[in-house]
């Protein structure tokens, strides 16, 4: 007679129940982190403080800032850069980033005469400013791996005919889509109409 021996039943590990204050502490963490990490590397969300960029952009409109496509290309004529305070900015005590247009791209000649822009003496057709400049400035050559910014508010802009040019390594990145307000959500205009030859350097 062959003897049957007693089986017990398989014995399961009991599984530790955390503690939901730290389950929730860590998904807080982990957020945070996610989010440091895009907002460092991949986009971050801007607001308008001034009206520098007028019409373009408004006081307090809301946009995404895409700073992970210049690790691949250089900023373009036209492009709408938020940028780190140069050198002679932080000599004057500014501590907050700004944001501007390109106009000028390394080795370009610029002049602004007869309310209108002119780079590498060729007019800019800008159908985005808010009223024609009422000053002069230039000629310039914007330096090697520097770029040369004005405000689409061009009379009530500072920016590079006050204080010069943005290094290349103090631009942030590119605002590209206005988030707020809801009205007004949409891709910022990408392509200002310039003379075919100014396009591309």
């Amino acid at each position: 007679m062959t003897r049957v021996q007693d089986q017990e039943p398989d014995k399961q590990p009991l599984q530790q129940v955390e503690n939901p204050w730290i389950e929730g502490l860590k998904t807080i963490v982990l957020s945070g982190v996610l989010a440091f990490g895009i907002r460092s590397f991949v986009a971050e969300a801007r607001y308008i403080p001034s009206g520098s960029m007028l019409p373009t952009l408004q006081i307090n409109d809301r946009l995404i800032i895409d700073k992970i496509s210049y690790n691949f290309r250089n900023p373009d004529r036209g492009d709408i850069v938020v940028f780190s305070p140069t050198d002679e900015l932080k000599k004057q005590n500014f501590k907050d980033a700004f944001i501007k247009r390109v106009i000028g791209l390394p080795g370009d000649k610029v002049e602004v005469k007869g309310e209108r822009v002119y780079v590498n003496d060729q007019p800019l057709r800008e159908n985005y400013i808010e009223d024609k400049p009422n000053y002069n400035f230039g000629p310039v050559t914007v330096p090697a791996d520097q770029y040369l910014v004005l405000g689409d508010n061009r009379n009530n802009s500072y920016d590079s005919h006050y204080w010069g040019y943005v290094p290349r390594d103090r631009i942030i990145g590119r605002a590209v889509v206005r988030f707020w307000p809801l009205n007004r959500v949409g891709e910022l205009d990408p392509t200002p109409q310039y003379p075919a030859s100014l396009e591309k350097k």
